[in-house]
Protein backbone atom coordinates (compact mmCIF):
# COMPACT_ATOMS: atom_id res chain seq x y z
CA UNK A 1 0.00 0.00 0.00
CA UNK A 2 1.48 3.34 -1.03
CA UNK A 3 2.02 5.84 1.74
CA UNK A 4 0.21 9.15 1.91
CA UNK A 5 2.32 12.10 0.73
CA UNK A 6 2.32 15.38 2.66
CA UNK A 7 2.70 18.53 0.60
CA UNK A 8 3.54 22.06 1.62
CA UNK A 9 1.50 24.79 -0.08
CA UNK A 10 4.56 26.34 -1.80
CA UNK A 11 5.40 22.86 -3.20
CA UNK A 12 1.93 22.60 -4.70
CA UNK A 13 2.20 26.05 -6.29
CA UNK A 14 5.60 25.31 -7.82
CA UNK A 15 4.44 21.98 -9.21
CA UNK A 16 1.30 23.45 -10.74
CA UNK A 17 3.26 25.91 -12.90
CA UNK A 18 3.07 23.64 -15.94
CA UNK A 19 0.62 21.15 -17.36
CA UNK A 20 3.19 18.35 -17.03
CA UNK A 21 3.86 19.15 -13.39
CA UNK A 22 0.14 19.45 -12.73
CA UNK A 23 -0.33 15.96 -14.14
CA UNK A 24 2.35 14.64 -11.80
CA UNK A 25 0.69 16.42 -8.89
CA UNK A 26 -2.76 14.98 -9.64
CA UNK A 27 -1.35 11.48 -10.06
CA UNK A 28 0.38 11.63 -6.67
CA UNK A 29 -2.65 13.09 -4.95
CA UNK A 30 -4.88 10.41 -6.48
CA UNK A 31 -2.43 7.75 -5.32
CA UNK A 32 -2.57 9.16 -1.82
CA UNK A 33 -6.38 9.27 -1.79
CA UNK A 34 -6.66 5.69 -2.98
CA UNK A 35 -4.23 4.61 -0.30
CA UNK A 36 -6.36 6.26 2.32
CA UNK A 37 -9.47 4.49 1.01
CA UNK A 38 -7.62 1.19 1.16
CA UNK A 39 -6.49 1.90 4.71
CA UNK A 40 -10.00 2.74 5.90
CA UNK A 41 -11.50 -0.19 3.98
CA UNK A 42 -14.23 0.34 1.42
CA UNK A 43 -17.57 -1.48 1.92
CA UNK A 44 -16.49 -2.44 5.47
CA UNK A 45 -14.58 -5.44 4.14
CA UNK A 46 -12.43 -7.39 6.56
CA UNK A 47 -8.63 -7.27 6.12
CA UNK A 48 -7.24 -9.35 3.27
CA UNK A 49 -4.04 -11.33 3.34
CA UNK A 50 -2.17 -8.47 1.63
CA UNK A 51 -3.46 -6.00 4.24
CA UNK A 52 -2.32 -8.20 7.10
CA UNK A 53 1.03 -8.86 5.44
CA UNK A 54 1.56 -5.12 5.06
CA UNK A 55 1.41 -4.79 8.83
CA UNK A 56 3.47 -7.82 9.80
CA UNK A 57 4.70 -10.98 8.09
CA UNK A 58 3.86 -13.04 11.19
CA UNK A 59 1.56 -15.34 9.24
CA UNK A 60 4.61 -16.73 7.44
CA UNK A 61 5.36 -18.69 10.61
CA UNK A 62 2.16 -20.66 9.92
CA UNK A 63 3.56 -23.55 7.87
CA UNK A 64 1.94 -26.41 5.96
CA UNK A 65 1.05 -29.27 8.29
CA UNK A 66 0.37 -26.98 11.25
CA UNK A 67 -2.83 -26.04 13.07
CA UNK A 68 -3.89 -22.69 14.52
CA UNK A 69 -6.58 -22.47 17.19
CA UNK A 70 -8.06 -19.04 16.52
CA UNK A 71 -10.60 -16.98 18.44
CA UNK A 72 -13.17 -15.25 16.19
CA UNK A 73 -14.35 -12.93 18.95
CA UNK A 74 -17.95 -12.34 20.07
CA UNK A 75 -19.38 -11.91 16.56
CA UNK A 76 -18.48 -8.51 15.18
CA UNK A 77 -15.76 -9.11 12.52
CA UNK A 78 -14.13 -5.79 13.46
CA UNK A 79 -13.34 -7.24 16.89
CA UNK A 80 -11.13 -9.99 15.49
CA UNK A 81 -7.41 -9.52 15.98
CA UNK A 82 -5.00 -8.81 13.14
CA UNK A 83 -3.21 -12.09 13.85
CA UNK A 84 -6.51 -13.97 13.55
CA UNK A 85 -7.08 -12.47 10.08
CA UNK A 86 -3.52 -13.30 9.04
CA UNK A 87 -3.98 -16.93 10.03
CA UNK A 88 -7.33 -17.14 8.24
CA UNK A 89 -5.97 -15.65 5.04
CA UNK A 90 -3.08 -18.14 5.06
CA UNK A 91 -5.32 -21.15 5.75
CA UNK A 92 -5.92 -24.05 3.39
CA UNK A 93 -8.71 -25.47 5.58
CA UNK A 94 -10.93 -23.95 8.27
CA UNK A 95 -12.78 -26.04 10.85
CA UNK A 96 -15.39 -23.72 12.35
CA UNK A 97 -18.10 -23.56 14.98
CA UNK A 98 -21.75 -22.49 15.04
CA UNK A 99 -20.93 -19.08 16.53
CA UNK A 100 -18.73 -17.99 13.61
CA UNK A 101 -20.82 -15.59 11.53
CA UNK A 102 -21.36 -15.54 7.77
CA UNK A 103 -19.66 -12.15 7.49
CA UNK A 104 -16.43 -13.70 8.73
CA UNK A 105 -16.75 -16.82 6.59
CA UNK A 106 -17.32 -14.66 3.50
CA UNK A 107 -13.77 -13.30 3.86
CA UNK A 108 -12.04 -16.69 3.69
CA UNK A 109 -9.75 -17.32 0.69
CA UNK A 110 -11.53 -18.88 -2.29
CA UNK A 111 -9.31 -21.96 -2.25
CA UNK A 112 -9.90 -22.61 1.46
CA UNK A 113 -11.77 -25.80 2.38
CA UNK A 114 -14.49 -25.38 5.02
CA UNK A 115 -15.63 -27.90 7.63
CA UNK A 116 -18.60 -27.12 9.88
CA UNK A 117 -18.44 -28.82 13.28
CA UNK A 118 -20.85 -26.64 15.24
CA UNK A 119 -22.40 -27.58 18.56
CA UNK A 120 -25.70 -26.50 20.10
CA UNK A 121 -27.28 -27.59 23.34
CA UNK A 122 -28.10 -31.29 22.95
CA UNK A 123 -27.07 -31.29 19.30
CA UNK A 124 -23.40 -31.90 18.45
CA UNK A 125 -23.02 -32.16 14.68
CA UNK A 126 -19.56 -33.75 15.10
CA UNK A 127 -18.31 -35.45 18.30
CA UNK A 128 -15.28 -33.84 19.91
CA UNK A 129 -12.93 -36.76 19.25
CA UNK A 130 -13.84 -36.63 15.55
CA UNK A 131 -13.01 -32.93 15.44
CA UNK A 132 -9.55 -33.70 16.78
CA UNK A 133 -9.12 -36.50 14.24
CA UNK A 134 -10.23 -34.17 11.42
CA UNK A 135 -7.62 -31.56 12.31
CA UNK A 136 -4.91 -34.21 12.53
CA UNK A 137 -5.90 -35.66 9.13
CA UNK A 138 -5.96 -32.27 7.38
CA UNK A 139 -2.60 -31.29 8.85
CA UNK A 140 -1.23 -34.66 7.82
CA UNK A 141 -2.22 -33.85 4.23
CA UNK A 142 0.07 -30.81 4.37
CA UNK A 143 -2.61 -28.17 4.90
CA UNK A 144 -2.47 -25.07 7.04
CA UNK A 145 -5.48 -25.69 9.28
CA UNK A 146 -7.37 -23.06 11.28
CA UNK A 147 -9.69 -24.24 14.03
CA UNK A 148 -11.97 -21.20 14.26
CA UNK A 149 -13.99 -20.71 17.43
CA UNK A 150 -16.37 -18.02 18.61
CA UNK A 151 -15.02 -15.86 21.40
CA UNK A 152 -11.71 -17.03 22.87
CA UNK A 153 -10.67 -20.66 22.32
CA UNK A 154 -9.37 -20.83 25.88
CA UNK A 155 -12.66 -19.76 27.51
CA UNK A 156 -15.10 -22.71 27.48
CA UNK A 157 -13.88 -23.58 23.98
CA UNK A 158 -12.64 -27.16 24.57
CA UNK A 159 -9.16 -25.99 23.70
CA UNK A 160 -7.55 -28.43 26.12
CA UNK A 161 -9.09 -31.45 24.41
CA UNK A 162 -8.04 -30.25 20.97
CA UNK A 163 -4.51 -29.44 22.09
CA UNK A 164 -4.24 -32.96 23.48
CA UNK A 165 -5.25 -34.45 20.12
CA UNK A 166 -2.67 -32.33 18.30
CA UNK A 167 0.06 -33.08 20.83
CA UNK A 168 -0.60 -36.82 20.57
CA UNK A 169 -0.04 -36.53 16.82
CA UNK A 170 3.07 -34.33 17.29
CA UNK A 171 1.52 -31.52 15.27
CA UNK A 172 2.83 -28.00 15.72
CA UNK A 173 0.06 -25.64 16.76
CA UNK A 174 -0.48 -21.92 17.25
CA UNK A 175 -2.98 -20.28 19.60
CA UNK A 176 -4.55 -16.94 18.75
CA UNK A 177 -6.74 -15.56 21.56
CA UNK A 178 -9.97 -13.71 20.86
CA UNK A 179 -12.25 -11.28 22.64
CA UNK A 180 -14.60 -13.35 24.76
CA UNK A 181 -18.37 -12.78 24.76
CA UNK A 182 -18.34 -11.19 28.22
CA UNK A 183 -15.91 -8.47 27.16
CA UNK A 184 -17.74 -7.86 23.89
CA UNK A 185 -21.12 -7.54 25.60
CA UNK A 186 -19.77 -5.26 28.34
CA UNK A 187 -18.13 -2.96 25.82
CA UNK A 188 -21.29 -2.74 23.70
CA UNK A 189 -23.33 -1.85 26.80
CA UNK A 190 -20.81 0.61 28.23
CA UNK A 191 -20.64 -1.51 31.37
CA UNK A 192 -17.49 -2.39 33.36
CA UNK A 193 -17.24 -5.97 34.50
CA UNK A 194 -15.35 -4.81 37.60
CA UNK A 195 -15.79 -1.58 39.51
CA UNK A 196 -14.39 -0.34 42.81
CA UNK A 197 -17.85 0.49 44.12
CA UNK A 198 -19.65 -2.59 42.75
CA UNK A 199 -17.46 -5.61 42.04
CA UNK A 200 -13.86 -6.29 42.99
CA UNK A 201 -13.99 -9.83 41.63
CA UNK A 202 -14.96 -11.37 38.31
CA UNK A 203 -15.88 -14.98 37.68
CA UNK A 204 -16.69 -16.88 34.47
CA UNK A 205 -18.85 -19.97 34.94
CA UNK A 206 -20.07 -22.51 32.41
CA UNK A 207 -23.75 -23.08 33.10
CA UNK A 208 -23.48 -26.55 31.58
CA UNK A 209 -22.33 -27.66 35.05
CA UNK A 210 -25.68 -26.64 36.49
CA UNK A 211 -27.19 -30.13 36.41
CA UNK A 212 -28.33 -32.35 39.24
CA UNK A 213 -25.31 -34.59 38.89
CA UNK A 214 -22.66 -31.84 38.71
CA UNK A 215 -23.25 -28.57 40.55
CA UNK A 216 -21.04 -25.49 41.02
CA UNK A 217 -20.18 -24.43 44.54
CA UNK A 218 -23.11 -22.07 44.92
CA UNK A 219 -22.02 -20.80 48.33
CA UNK A 220 -18.86 -19.36 46.78
CA UNK A 221 -20.79 -17.86 43.86
CA UNK A 222 -23.40 -16.10 46.00
CA UNK A 223 -21.28 -13.01 46.71
CA UNK A 224 -22.17 -9.31 46.57
CA UNK A 225 -18.66 -8.09 45.69
CA UNK A 226 -18.24 -9.77 42.31
CA UNK A 227 -19.67 -10.07 38.83
CA UNK A 228 -20.76 -13.52 37.66
CA UNK A 229 -20.82 -14.39 33.96
CA UNK A 230 -22.64 -17.60 33.08
CA UNK A 231 -21.92 -18.92 29.58
CA UNK A 232 -24.31 -21.22 27.69
CA UNK A 233 -26.88 -20.98 30.44
CA UNK A 234 -30.27 -19.95 29.11
CA UNK A 235 -31.75 -23.40 29.67
CA UNK A 236 -30.31 -23.36 33.24
CA UNK A 237 -31.66 -19.94 34.18
CA UNK A 238 -34.18 -21.15 36.77
CA UNK A 239 -31.55 -23.27 38.55
CA UNK A 240 -29.12 -20.34 38.65
CA UNK A 241 -31.70 -17.94 40.07
CA UNK A 242 -32.98 -20.42 42.67
CA UNK A 243 -29.57 -21.57 43.89
CA UNK A 244 -28.06 -18.09 44.20
CA UNK A 245 -31.05 -16.99 46.29
CA UNK A 246 -30.97 -20.16 48.37
CA UNK A 247 -27.32 -19.49 49.20
CA UNK A 248 -27.73 -15.90 50.32
CA UNK A 249 -28.32 -13.41 47.51
CA UNK A 250 -31.57 -11.40 47.75
CA UNK A 251 -34.44 -11.77 45.29
CA UNK A 252 -33.90 -8.20 44.06
CA UNK A 253 -30.22 -8.81 43.24
CA UNK A 254 -29.63 -7.43 39.68
CA UNK A 255 -29.09 -9.65 36.70
CA UNK A 256 -29.16 -9.24 32.95
CA UNK A 257 -29.37 -11.45 29.87
CA UNK A 258 -27.45 -10.52 26.71
CA UNK A 259 -28.10 -12.24 23.38
CA UNK A 260 -25.98 -11.83 20.22
CA UNK A 261 -23.34 -9.80 22.05
CA UNK A 262 -21.55 -7.16 19.92
CA UNK A 263 -23.78 -7.73 16.86
CA UNK A 264 -26.32 -5.21 15.47
CA UNK A 265 -29.11 -7.54 16.65
CA UNK A 266 -27.83 -7.59 20.24
CA UNK A 267 -30.68 -7.78 22.77
CA UNK A 268 -30.68 -7.26 26.54
CA UNK A 269 -33.19 -8.12 29.24
CA UNK A 270 -32.86 -6.56 32.71
CA UNK A 271 -34.32 -7.98 35.88
CA UNK A 272 -33.43 -9.66 39.16
CA UNK A 273 -32.90 -13.13 40.55
CA UNK A 274 -36.52 -13.14 41.69
CA UNK A 275 -38.22 -12.15 38.45
CA UNK A 276 -35.90 -12.99 35.55
CA UNK A 277 -37.47 -16.39 34.79
CA UNK A 278 -40.90 -14.83 34.35
CA UNK A 279 -39.45 -11.88 32.39
CA UNK A 280 -37.74 -14.26 29.99
CA UNK A 281 -41.04 -16.11 29.48
CA UNK A 282 -42.64 -12.79 28.54
CA UNK A 283 -39.70 -11.63 26.38
CA UNK A 284 -37.91 -14.68 24.89
CA UNK A 285 -34.34 -14.25 23.72
CA UNK A 286 -32.37 -16.25 21.16
CA UNK A 287 -29.25 -18.23 21.95
CA UNK A 288 -26.38 -17.89 22.53
CA UNK A 289 -27.19 -15.87 25.62
CA UNK A 290 -24.88 -14.57 28.34
CA UNK A 291 -26.15 -14.31 31.93
CA UNK A 292 -24.68 -11.46 33.98
CA UNK A 293 -25.26 -11.34 37.75
CA UNK A 294 -24.12 -8.45 39.94
CA UNK A 295 -24.65 -4.80 40.77
CA UNK A 296 -22.74 -3.70 37.64
CA UNK A 297 -25.95 -4.58 35.78
CA UNK A 298 -27.49 -1.45 37.32
CA UNK A 299 -24.85 0.64 35.57
CA UNK A 300 -25.77 -0.83 32.18
CA UNK A 301 -29.49 -0.40 32.88
CA UNK A 302 -28.94 3.24 33.83
CA UNK A 303 -27.05 3.99 30.62
CA UNK A 304 -29.64 2.23 28.47
CA UNK A 305 -32.43 4.19 30.20
CA UNK A 306 -30.59 7.49 29.69
CA UNK A 307 -30.04 6.66 26.03
CA UNK A 308 -33.72 5.77 25.55
CA UNK A 309 -34.74 9.08 27.16
CA UNK A 310 -32.36 11.00 24.88
CA UNK A 311 -33.77 9.28 21.79
CA UNK A 312 -37.33 9.99 22.92
CA UNK A 313 -36.55 13.66 23.55
CA UNK A 314 -34.92 13.97 20.15
CA UNK A 315 -37.94 12.36 18.48
CA UNK A 316 -40.33 14.68 20.35
CA UNK A 317 -38.21 17.68 19.37
CA UNK A 318 -38.31 16.64 15.73
CA UNK A 319 -42.09 16.17 15.90
CA UNK A 320 -42.57 19.68 17.31
CA UNK A 321 -40.29 21.09 14.65
CA UNK A 322 -42.22 19.31 11.90
CA UNK A 323 -45.50 20.70 13.28
CA UNK A 324 -44.03 24.19 13.44
CA UNK A 325 -42.81 23.95 9.84
CA UNK A 326 -46.21 22.64 8.70
CA UNK A 327 -48.05 25.55 10.37
CA UNK A 328 -45.68 28.11 8.99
Amino acid sequence: MSGLIRWKWRDLMSLSSSAESLGILMARLTDGLMSRREWRGENRQAPTRSDANGISPAWEAFLPGQVALVGAGPGDPDLMTLKAWRMLNAADAVVYDRLVGDEILAQLPVHCERYYVGKACGNHSVPQDEIGALMVRLAGEGMRVVRLKGGDPGVFGRMGEELAALDDAAITRHIVPGITAASGAAAALGMPLTDRAHAQRLRFVTAQLCSKSEQPEWQQLARRDETLLFYMGLNRLEVICDELQRHGLPADWPMMLVANASLPEQQTLHGSLGNMVSRLAEHPLPTPCLIVVGSVCQMAAGRESALADAVAQAAAHMSCREVFEEVC
